[in-house]
């Protein structure tokens, strides 16, 4: 990487080097070369062409589909003294014509502009009369019909390259499968662009899958650990989103909704706090969050089963972007996969696009169910191969026990072929343990040679019994029965005595702690530990830092992120020259910050 690359990269970002691949990124774009670049939440996709754009001649207009990401990114590259700005529909019509004019004076390092208007006539005529640097689409993954943050628009983006063929483009994601990489390719004619992939490790997150017992207590107890900490706690529908908020609110978390059913200017409010405060946990829809670039959320929950393992990797991947330990927690319970396979077959879809949903459905429900490194079966998803035990999930941290579950399996697909396969697992499980109730007496199924047979197992480790015979395709739910069990054609070797079964054990409901060794292993993430002086200068720094977001109203971490703050906590600098060595301290930052930085660590 040349030098004046990395004298802007100290001189405005104030970072010495770069990391991955952002350096041949930044070479391949400044030399005029396309690009398709697929990187982690976090991994520092933005510099990518952040630094292009003041190496280039011109203005770098970036493509990105919402407003709060944009604002949020133009505001910390200000911060930083870049000349950017957006366009989009928050701007009244005078603010946008001063953003026009500056956009054809040349006076704009970076324009970001939602993909609709770059698409008007109005926009494409402003960049016919002005130098263009290069084409930035941010959140590339949209251009694919398969994925649910699908934006029509962006299939239109090839016209750049056909208007403007000799002005490099680079195209960001931090998640897309293969299929969805091959579309971004075909759709945006990058067929000819050179492809970056980095790992899409995130080894700052820790991966837990709890089954789902009592999911409001078991997410209240996971709460417990992360008091005062920023989060997001996803729901599949808008009544459970308010409800859980509202219970959260009750328990003095500091909880607040968001979905589509609210009107755009509580989901505005709910969204802006969520940015600029700490501790504030949104619960929400999938409505919420692609673009979010608040770095210092420490956890990710799921109430419910998300979509695909590309979705639950873009959603959990919302942890932890600043690099610090974070933690991503998910409730699985055989009524999400029932619902989520209702959805797809009710759904009016073509038989393509339900059978790659099918497949999308089943594989993470695969990861759910697993009994390995979550990490090695999460990435194996992207075709990444990692050696397993990362140490940092549940199944590495606490390993599961297995049991031989051959005869009880048996039992399982008996009773339900003997009912007719007609009932879920929930009946299923009282004919099994012998219970006397009015659904049981109905059907005659008091009668039947499987009642009373499975009196050696408790309710809650049948329901881990009905869920891992699902997950591993040996039974499958009637959607148009209402999500009845019925036996698969898998099932027939094992009722044959020509197979056993390994399941997981279900652990003890309470169990939040396991002994092993003699010692006690902790469930949270590990907090990250400052000598008491330090961490005295930081909570100061951190106050001083919430101030001054607040009379410029943005975000805190646009100001200095966590990190930066940490590092001047643990060695104060005690002049200017040596502030300015601090990763993220660029010389922007210095001339606004600086003295004042200083004055706050001389008066604590």
């Amino acid at each position: 990487m040349g030098a004046p690359a990395l004298e802007q990269l100290r001189h405005v970002f104030g970072y010495d080097s770069f990391r991955g691949e952002q350096a041949d990124i930044v070479g391949h774009l400044v030399a005029g070369g396309d690009a398709l670049v697929l990187m982690p939440t976090g991994g520092g996709k933005s510099l990518c062409y952040q630094l292009p754009a003041l190496l280039r001649a011109g203005t770098a207009i970036v493509v990105s589909p919402l407003i709060a990401l944009m604002q949020d990114q133009v505001e910390a590259l200000r911060q930083l003294g870049v000349r950017a700005a957006f366009l989009n529909s928050s701007l009244d019509a005078g603010a946008a014509a001063q953003v026009e004019r500056e956009l054809l004076d040349s006076q704009l390092d970076l324009l970001y502009v939602a993909p609709e208007r770059l698409l008007t006539p109005r926009f494409l005529s402003l960049l016919e009369r002005t130098p263009v640097a290069l084409f930035a689409i941010d959140e590339a993954h949209c251009v694919s019909q398969w994925g649910h943050d699908f934006r029509p628009e962006y299939r239109q983006l090839t016209l750049l390259h056909e208007r403007w063929p000799d002005v490099p483009r680079i195209a960001l994601t931090a998640t897309a499968d293969a299929p969805t990489r091959r579309e971004i390719v075909e759709r945006l004619a990058l067929e000819d662009a050179r492809q970056f992939v980095s790992s899409f490790d995130r080894p700052n997150i820790r991966y837990t899958v709890v089954a789902k017992d009592d999911s409001r207590r078991q997410l209240l107890e996971f709460l417990d650990d992360h008091r005062g900490d920023s989060g997001i706690v996803y729901c599949l529908s808008r009544r459970k989103v308010d409800a859980t908020a509202e219970l959260l609110a009750g328990r003095g978390v500091r909880a607040l909704p968001y979905h589509a059913g609210l009107d755009a200017a509580t989901r505005a409010e709910h969204q802006r706090r969520f940015l600029r405060e700490d501790g504030i946990v949104m619960v929400a829809t999938i409505a919420f969050g692609m673009g979010i670039d608040k770095p210092d959320v420490r956890f990710v929950a799921h109430l419910d089963l998300p979509k695909s393992l590309e979705g639950y990797y873009q959603e959990t991947g919302r942890a932890g972007r600043d690099g610090d330990p974070a933690e991503a927690w998910l409730a699985y319970g055989l009524g999400d996969a029932v619902l989520l396979r209702r959805m797809i077959e009710d759904g009016d879809a073509g038989d393509e696009r339900k059978w790659l949903e099918r497949g999308k459905l089943d594989a993470l429900i695969g990861y759910c169910e697993s009994t390995g490194c979550r990490r090695q079966s999460l990435l194996a998803y992207f075709g990444e191969a990692h050696a397993g035990a990362c140490g940092n999930c549940d199944n590495c941290r606490q390993p599961p026990r297995t049991w031989d579950a051959t005869e009880a399996a048996r039992k399982a697909l008996s009773c339900v072929y003997r009912t007719g396969q007609r009932f879920g697992a929930a009946h299923m499980i009282d004919v099994l343990r012998g219970a006397d109730t009015a659904k049981v007496r109905q059907f005659g199924h008091q009668s039947v040679s499987t009642y009373g047979i499975g009196g050696d197992l408790d309710a809650r480790q049948w329901r881990g019994v009905f869920r891992q015979l699902v997950g591993n395709g040996l039974l499958e739910a009637d959607i148009e029965g209402h999500g009845a069990l019925r036996l698969t054609a898998a099932a027939t070797p094992l009722l044959r005595g020509e197979r056993r079964l390994q399941l997981r054990a279900e652990p003890p409901a309470r169990e939040r702690r396991r002994k092993g060794g003699g010692k006690t292993v902790p469930t949270t993430v590990p907090a990250i530990d400052l000598p008491a002086d330090a961490a005295a200068r930081f909570a100061v720094l951190r106050e001083w830092r919430a101030g001054i977001a607040r009379e410029q109203n943005v975000p805190a971490y646009v100001i200095f992120h966590d990190a930066t703050l940490r590092a001047i906590a643990l060695e104060p600098p005690r002049d200017l020259d040596a502030l300015s060595g601090i990763g993220g301290v660029g010389v922007g930052k210095l001339e606004r910050y600086g003295d004042e930085v200083l004055g706050v660590l001389q008066a604590g």
